[in-house]
């Protein structure tokens, strides 16, 4: 890396790490969090599913004007937001709203909890310009080294934010959410006070024009190209799938299990630390020896395998089930999603790696929307087992898409060094 200052680069990690840690202490508890304002679950999927939407539709603005005035003013108005966001959350939960006449038994409360998820889902555009930072701060040959922060921050994220969010719920069930809360706050301080900037006025760009800041214009290109359209429809379809089925989960634990905060958290703890270690040590001798098309296929496997057995699960053997079970699900998703990402943007060459990596996160983000409402409407209208049967039958879709959406590649094009 060029010569900077260390608070650069952890200003940018600690931007990164609290962008996962935010989701993951609150996501893992929803239906707790919830328990006294609404049990249902179409409710409980569009809340989780008002994150991701907020942030498909912002995030391409966001890039923009980091582009347009700089990465220091774009990450701190944006974590202030998380800070808001989570502020507004934790405020909601904590207050007995029966005791206030004029809110009593109306609406207001989800009101807020609604709002709160979309402000801090439309801040969520921290990572992409934390990112931009690294890029920024880095050499052509360390750039590499630079993103690995990128994956150990969000692999922390996902182990520290479960197992955080657990412990906390055991003493309150709103203190997780005040905690994230004030690590933005922290987070926000060191932002202000120590991160330089490093896009430097002669590199800045004009903001694009407003049909280039459409969120579905990069997703027309992407399915329009005869190349990828398999894939592309592949990588959404999946992220449907599985976040349908996981914005579920812990009612399902709850209602079915009759298990708290703490075996809730768990599973998700048992995600994150088998997701970070296929993802940060085995992706890349895996790829060398088996090549992204048949690791794709293979983890989506794992993956069906995995949503399978959970509802196969009963109370009497809900643990070694569920954890086994969420372990082979990780395993299958820590495979599943570099691969078919990588196998979506080498396709891609001849629009940018920019433009390629916008488009499979906005698909990323849209199934993180459009999942978990229909998960939540199937727990609800067809059964309880109903999402993850649901998931299954799309998951076995994705893997047909896959097995044939490399039409006319070349012999060993499957496999990458």
């Amino acid at each position: 890396m060029r010569s900077i200052r260390p608070s650069t680069i952890f200003c940018a990690f600690l931007t990164l790490l609290n962008d996962r840690l935010g989701e993951s202490i609150v996501f893992p508890l929803l239906p707790f969090l919830l328990a006294s304002f609404t049990q249902d679950a179409r409710t409980l999927g569009l809340l989780a599913g008002s994150y991701a939407v907020a942030q498909f539709t912002v995030t391409p603005l966001i890039g923009a004007l980091s582009d347009r005035y700089g990465r220091k003013p774009v990450i701190t108005v944006c974590v202030a937001g998380s800070v808001l966001g989570l502020g507004l959350f934790a405020i909601t939960i904590s207050l007995n709203w029966a005791a206030i006449p004029w809110a009593a038994g109306t609406a207001i409360p989800l009101v807020l909890l609604f709002a709160a998820r979309l402000l801090d889902g439309a801040s969520g555009g921290t990572a992409a310009t934390a990112g931009a930072v690294l890029a920024d701060i880095s050499t052509p040959e360390n750039r590499a080294k630079a993103f690995g922060l990128l994956g150990v921050a969000f692999g922390l994220g996902f182990i520290l934010g479960p197992a955080f969010g657990g412990f906390l719920a055991g003493y309150g069930v709103t203190l997780p959410v005040w905690a994230a809360m004030g690590f933005a706050v922290v987070n926000l301080a060191l932002v202000i006070g120590f991160l330089p900037e490093t896009h430097p006025v002669a590199a800045r760009r004009p903001l694009p024009r407003k049909r280039e800041l459409n969120p579905f214009s990069q997703l027309h290109r992407v399915f329009t190209n005869p190349e990828v359209r398999r894939l592309c429809l592949a990588f959404f379809l999946f992220f449907l799938a599985v976040n349908g089925f996981t914005a579920v989960l812990v009612l399902y634990f709850k209602q079915s299990f009759g298990w708290g905060p703490g075996l809730a958290t768990t599973a998700f703890l048992i995600v994150g630390v088998v997701a970070t270690v296929v993802q940060g040590g085995l992706i890349g001798p895996l790829v060398k020896r088996f090549g992204e098309w048949r690791l794709t296929l293979a983890g989506l496997g794992f993956v069906i395998v995995g949503c399978s057995l959970i509802p196969l699960a009963s109370r009497n053997n809900a643990q070694p089930v569920v954890f086994g079970a969420v372990a082979v699900l990780a395993l299958g998703t820590g495979l599943v999603t570099p691969c078919l990402r990588s196998l979506v943007s080498r396709r891609l060459d001849s629009y940018g790696q920019g433009a390629a990596l916008g488009s499979l996160q906005g698909l990323q983000s849209l199934g993180s929307f459009l999942g978990p409402p229909l998960a939540g409407a199937a727990y609800e209208l067809v059964g309880q087992r109903s999402p993850f049967w649901l998931g299954v039958l799309l998951l076995i879709g994705v893997a047909i898409l896959v097995a044939g959406g490399l039409p006319g590649v070349k012999t060993g094009e499957h496999r990458t060094t």
